[in-house]
């Protein structure tokens, strides 16, 4: 009688592993799932080329009359007029040069007084305040400013820009270094890292995906600087194309200079992002697919 107490015991102790082992169910696959490269292009490509269909079908159509916005034949018959003559590579060629002097300055700024703030209590209190009121000021608020400093020539627009895009670099970087784990550079102090060493090979490399996000924004809003200096006293460059399509009526070409405009970012956000994925590969690792 108590062997077949023990049994039922036995029996009833074991029944709920037992069914709980039988639901048990393997984990789901924790890799990382990509789609195809031609699903992800097509999706990629699928909102720009509606739009693009939309106006094709709307100027055509006769529904956006010409004088609000200007047929894709038309564009094309600008792009080609100034192809043919040759301003068109030498308006993109001035305002790229005066746009990457500007960022290589204004971005280079940034990144150092971001690193010395964030890495330095001294630096956070010499630099933040002075840094927080200037990025609350429009950089456009400087214009005149400018001007009556530099005139309207090169150095006018190089500052403009170099003061665009400062502003988000130093944010970002400042975030990005005071986000650090602490644990990390405590174990890089107690292998004699020190200063500059430490700054540059621990806290700026773990920082590196918020330098990079700056580095995105800073060239983006740099072309918002480029195109109010070229307004000012340019002969050459993409605003001032924008400026001569206004004074002529030129609806062409002011469409063609605001697809300029979005090919230049288009070209600037990939380049980034080639070179995020070359220096942060683990990123991808938690992209849900």
């Amino acid at each position: 009688m108590t062997a077949e107490i023990a049994s039922d015991a036995g029996a009833v102790g074991r029944r709920p592993v037992e069914e709980t082992a039988g639901e048990l169910r393997p984990p789901p696959w924790l890799g990382k799932r990509r789609r195809r490269p031609a699903t992800s292009l097509a999706l990629r490509l699928s909102v720009p080329l509606a739009l693009l269909v939309a106006w094709w079908w709307g100027a055509s159509s006769g529904r956006i009359p010409p004088d609000v916005l200007t047929g894709p034949g038309a564009v094309l018959s600008a792009l080609r007029e100034l192809a043919s003559t040759g301003q068109l590579a030498d308006y993109v060629l001035a305002s790229a040069r005066r746009a990457a002097l500007g960022v290589l300055v204004g971005c280079g700024a940034g990144l150092v007084l971001g690193a010395a703030a964030g890495l330095s209590a001294l630096g956070e209190e010499l630099i933040d305040l002075t840094l927080q009121m200037k990025r609350a000021v429009p950089f456009l608020a400087l214009v005149p400013l400018f001007i009556s400093w530099f005139g309207v020539g090169e150095t006018f627009k190089v500052a403009l820009i170099a003061v665009a895009a400062s502003a988000p670099m130093y944010a970002y970087v400042y975030l990005g270094v005071r986000s650090v784990d602490r644990k990390v550079v405590e174990a890089a102090r107690g292998f004699g890292l020190r200063g500059a060493r430490l700054a540059v090979a621990v806290v700026l490399p773990s920082a590196l995906p918020s330098v990079l996000m700056a580095l995105r924004i800073s060239l983006s809003v740099s072309l918002t600087g480029l195109i109010a200096a070229e307004q000012l006293g340019a002969t050459e460059g993409i605003g001032y194309l924008v400026t001569l399509a206004q004074q002529y009526y030129r609806n062409d070409y002011m469409v063609l200079c605001i697809l300029i405009y979005a090919l230049l970012g288009l070209l600037i956000d990939l380049a980034i992002r080639g070179l995020e994925r070359l220096a942060t590969p683990w990123r991808g690792q938690v992209t849900a697919r």
